[in-house]
């Protein structure tokens, strides 16, 4: 193995980390795999525990590590990826990448909604809405949990959501009450996952993670649902294309 370069103007926490960079990119760590502690990089590569720390902590930043409080430090799984050019199912998309996507359904109620649910649905009565919540995953790993709301003359029977999984929410919709998901505006905005939502996505609170607020709209143009996501920010990511 060829030693860091002491002389180098380039400190040595960045040579460090580009060696560790190396390591995963040649397939000697695997996505999962955990790496050596900073004792154990301290002593192979000469360095001091301040170089080999800024050289991990760089890296968890990067997202290409993660630690386990107690545990250690492993090799980040690659991000689930979405385009946002046009509209998209989630259980769809990873189905059409090899993934297996299931659907985890906690609840399903008649709620009185927020002022945001009404304006979302353009409700103009304080009347009750169905309130779905589910965990997503892909490979049974939990990347989302997700409320979708509901006015009562959509979804004329709530019992039906139950069979959300087996069937997407949109052709369950579609097939079930002849409403058809044509378009949908959504908003994105940073968070840190609170400690009820870390046990549900199975990571720890004060993660990163992105709220996603989805309004999905029929043939008609009238709001069908309003979903509220909390997407895990270390499994997910999203992006477009610019011409």
């Amino acid at each position: 193995m060829k030693p860091l370069q002491n002389d180098s103007v380039i400190p040595l926490y960045h040579q460090l980390k580009e060696r560790l960079k190396q390591s995963i990119d040649n397939g000697l760590w695997k996505n999962g795999d955990q790496i050596p502690s900073e004792n154990q990089l301290m002593n192979e590569y000469k360095v001091s525990r301040n170089t080999a720390k800024k050289a991990i902590e760089e890296l968890v930043q990067e997202g290409l590590l993660y630690r386990i409080q107690g545990k250690g430090t492993f090799v980040t799984k690659p991000k689930l990826e979405q385009s946002l050019m046009g509209l998209y199912s989630f259980s769809k998309v990873f189905k059409e990448k090899g993934m297996e996507p299931k659907d985890i359904i906690l609840e399903v109620r008649e709620i009185l909604p927020s002022q945001e649910i009404m304006k979302e649905l353009q409700l103009t009565k304080n009347e009750k809405v169905i309130e779905m919540r589910r965990l997503r995953c892909v490979d049974d790993e939990p990347v989302i949990l997700e409320s979708s709301f509901f006015s009562k003359e959509i979804v004329l029977d709530l019992n039906v959501l139950q069979r959300v999984g087996k069937t997407s929410l949109y052709d369950l919709l579609e097939q079930e009450f002849n409403v058809f998901v044509t378009k949908a505006k959504e908003a994105f905005e940073p968070v840190l996952i609170r400690q009820d939502e870390s046990e549900y996505l199975q990571t720890e609170a004060g993660k990163p993670a992105l709220l996603l607020e989805r309004t999905a709209y029929g043939t008609n143009g009238q709001p069908v649902e309003f979903c509220r996501s909390i997407i895990r920010g270390d499994r997910c990511r999203f992006y477009t294309e610019l011409t």
